[in-house]
């Protein structure tokens, strides 16, 4: 069972930044892609970047350049570092991992950016 664990979101006033963690049971080169996700009140949950076993990384344009995504495999740990925040940045972050026909989520960290 892989078990994804998120955390470093808070509240920030908009145009800060902030750092958010995800830490996987075991390692995570196992993985073909993980990545981010995010959802808003009364929304979809919607991608906001993955990134593949070979770095490869894909950005949904509403953040591309604000948004980076790095990964740690020796802490097992990918981490998406968020800049330049907007209020509409603002949504519970899931971190996500495929495992072949397997998918696994995290249980979510919420980021609440201020105007």
């Amino acid at each position: 069972q892989v078990q994804l664990v998120e955390s470093g979101g808070g509240l920030v006033q908009a145009g800060g930044s902030l750092r958010l963690s995800c830490a996987a049971s075991g390692s995570i080169i196992r993985f073909n892609a993980m990545g981010w996700y995010r959802q808003a009140p009364g929304k979809q949950r919607e991608l906001v970047v993955a990134i593949t076993s070979g770095g490869s990384s894909n950005y949904a344009d509403s953040v591309r350049g604000r948004f980076t995504i790095s990964r740690d495999n020796a802490k097992n740990t990918v981490y998406l570092q968020m800049s330049s925040l907007k209020p509409e940045d603002t949504a519970v972050y899931y971190c996500n991992a495929e495992l072949g026909r397997l998918e696994f989520w995290g249980q979510g960290t919420l980021v609440t950016v201020s105007s």
